[in-house]
């Protein structure tokens, strides 16, 4: 079962180790909340098992637009005093 997890066909199928382990984290979240499997014959199979037959059977995929690029910065700095000194500088 967890060599499956290394397998670059799998990684290679939702996109990367990363968006992979993030697929996988989701999916035994709603598993174990209650979710049925996706799969047939899933009576027998660990949690972790029917994760992995499901992204091999393209079940289930990753939502990129999730993961698109922002463009406009996260943090944004913002001068809050109403005078014009720069920040950093105290007042005489």
């Amino acid at each position: 079962m967890l060599e499956e997890l290394k397998s670059e066909r799998l990684v290679k199928k939702v996109g990367g180790r990363f968006k992979l382990a993030a697929l996988v984290q989701r999916r035994l979240v709603e598993l174990l909340q209650g979710s049925r499997p996706l799969i047939e014959n899933a009576e027998d199979m660990t949690p972790m098992e029917i994760v992995l037959q499901e992204i091999l059977q393209d079940k289930i995929t990753i939502d990129t637009a999730t993961y698109e690029r922002r463009a406009e910065p996260i943090i944004e700095r913002r001068d809050d005093d109403d005078d014009d000194e720069p920040r950093g500088r105290g007042r005489l």
